[in-house]
């Protein structure tokens, strides 16, 4: 076995094996998550870079956790969570988890519709299309061609680095900030804290990152490349929000200029940093929307399939898998036709999915880690005492910023 894991250790193996880990991680920053960024930058300048280096371990430790556990059991999260907690349980994670997600691919048709409002196309035109053009990709039929499309698309988000750059940052002080924990006594402050872990690490993530490695049939030999995958792939995501961040800080904090969104943020870089920057962070937030609208309409699909036994898979037909079509297709259409609904309250409907979340995503975690310790289904491949610390300091974590994000919300910050 360590014959054939030194032997893939190749610079080919570790691009081929790259795809899983990069788009689980990509696919979280999100319109969602660039409006986080973009306001935090905005309203406290670089005072939040220090949490990404943070956010980047705690995504490391979820992702290369979820990744193993596929590679070793050949066995999506689903499949898994219903082995060993039951039938109950496994029904109500996927109820949850399929209203959530359905409500941020819903926000995901709204960053979609936002941003290419910035190019002159109306909603009731850019939404019916693109809703057209996900449901013709997620449908073609073949995995591999999806994802190969899907990391090109991600590669747009070269587009903030470029903005970054663009807004002339003073990269010392950038630098400080980024390794130096600053925290200010502000519910405001303490808010967007939160806000901006929940956003790198989303219930559906896991099940993404697991889901992807079985489809494509990696094994106990292909773990280290895995690891290689979703350690770059977080430390990636976590680089373009600090790039996000230093543009909104660099230009809009020092004008005192807040955004509410990622739209705002756009719109508000024009008559400081120019029209090019401005274009490049509607771009941005359009393709970081459309990746995103791929990808959690069949992670959801797949998910739910796969913990009631039916078929699924992109690589499946209507006729062998109706169900994990007929999901993917419901999601896609509903919330594309509630985007250009007037009168909608999305709003609502982004809050209600980051509280189902919130509450969810704790719940799963626990459920990998008694999954991942577990020898009888993990093997020598199990979680070490040290992955198991640090997992454990995730759930507490995150399950400590959820209440404070609920008092917070409460409070009406």
């Amino acid at each position: 076995m360590e014959q054939a894991t030194k032997k893939k250790l190749t610079v080919a193996a570790v691009l081929g094996a790259m795809g899983p880990g990069l788009l689980a991680a990509l696919s979280g920053n999100d319109a969602g998550g660039i409006a986080t960024y973009s306001s935090a930058g905005a309203s406290y300048g670089y005072a939040t870079l220090w949490m990404l280096p943070v956010m980047a371990l705690l995504l490391i430790v979820v992702q290369e956790t979820a990744a193993r556990c596929g590679c070793v059991t050949g066995k999506g999260f689903a499949s898994l969570i219903r082995e060993k907690f039951g039938v109950r349980k496994t029904a109500l994670a996927m109820v949850a988890l399929l209203i959530a997600n359905t409500a941020v691919t819903i926000s995901e048709f709204a960053g979609i519709a936002s941003g290419l409002a910035l190019f002159g196309i109306p909603k009731t035109v850019s939404v019916p299309l693109m809703g057209l053009l996900i449901w013709l990709l997620t449908m073609s039929g073949s995995f591999r061609r999806i994802e190969k499309i899907l990391l090109l698309v991600s590669c747009v988000f070269v587009t903030y680095v470029v903005a970054a750059f663009l807004a002339g940052p003073n990269w010392g002080e950038v630098a400080l900030s980024t390794v130096t924990p600053h925290l200010i006594p502000e519910p405001s402050y303490v808010s967007l804290l939160v806000a901006t872990i929940g956003t790198t690490i989303a219930p559906w993530m896991i099940f993404l990152a697991q889901n992807n490695v079985v489809d494509k049939n990696a094994d106990e030999s292909d773990i280290v490349l895995q690891r290689i995958d979703t350690t770059t792939g977080s430390v990636i995501a976590c680089a373009i929000a600090w790039f996000i961040i230093i543009t909104t800080g660099a230009v809009l904090h020092p004008a005192g200029i807040e955004v509410a969104d990622a739209a705002d943020a756009a719109l508000a870089l024009e008559p400081i940093a120019g029209e090019f920057a401005t274009v490049l962070f509607a771009a941005g937030l359009v393709a970081a929307s459309f990746l995103a609208a791929c990808v959690l309409p069949g992670v959801t699909s797949s998910a739910v399939c796969e913990a009631f036994g039916w078929e699924r898979g992109a690589d499946r037909s209507w006729n062998e898998a109706p169900v994990y079509r007929g999901i993917i297709t419901v999601i896609i259409v509903a919330s594309a036709a509630l985007v250009i609904m007037p009168g909608v309250d999305l709003f609502q409907i982004m809050m209600s999915a980051q509280v189902i979340n919130g509450v969810l995503l704790p719940i799963l975690l626990v459920f990998l880690v008694f999954i991942a310790s577990d020898k009888h289904i993990m093997g020598r491949f199990k979680n070490s005492r040290l992955w198991n610390v640090l997992t454990w300091a995730t759930i507490v974590l995150i399950t400590v910023l959820t209440v404070v994000m609920f008092v917070l919300q409460a409070l009406g910050y």
